[in-house]
């Protein structure tokens, strides 16, 4: 579970879910449900999103960092210049944030101030983004 990204506003994945299975919608059959699920995922345009993990989520909190919409839409970029060149997994330093991120899928995986990243080593990266 976590949260997606989406034109720079932090939505969680979540409600829309809770929502569709909260009995406000009439009964759908198992083979309708899975051609909306497809299209709703086709609609989602993916360089226009991306996720933020439960667990990138609390190091957010725990360390106070805050971004905003504007923030986001950067980061976005980030990640999306990344896709372009063939990253996988990636560091996008922002501001006095590392997010260690998986291009691939689009997910931000944990965050780091530059406070608390002294003497961190990252492993298991392709690549490195400067914002």
């Amino acid at each position: 579970m976590g949260y997606r990204v989406i034109n720079g506003k932090i939505q969680f994945i979540g409600d829309f879910q809770n929502y569709y299975n909260s009995g406000n919608k009439k009964t759908v059959n198992k083979k309708e449900s899975t051609n909306f699920d497809s299209i709703l995922k086709n609609k989602i345009d993916k360089k226009e999103s991306f996720i933020i993990s439960n667990h990138a989520l609390e190091r957010l909190k725990e360390r106070n960092i805050v971004f905003n919409e504007q923030d986001m839409k950067k980061i976005n970029e980030g990640i999306n210049k990344a896709g372009q060149k063939g990253c996988k997994d990636s560091v996008i330093l922002y501001k006095d944030t590392a997010l260690v991120t998986s291009i691939k899928n689009r997910t931000i995986i944990t965050a780091l101030s530059k406070n608390g990243s002294e003497g961190n080593v990252f492993t298991n990266i392709d690549s490195l983004i400067i914002l």
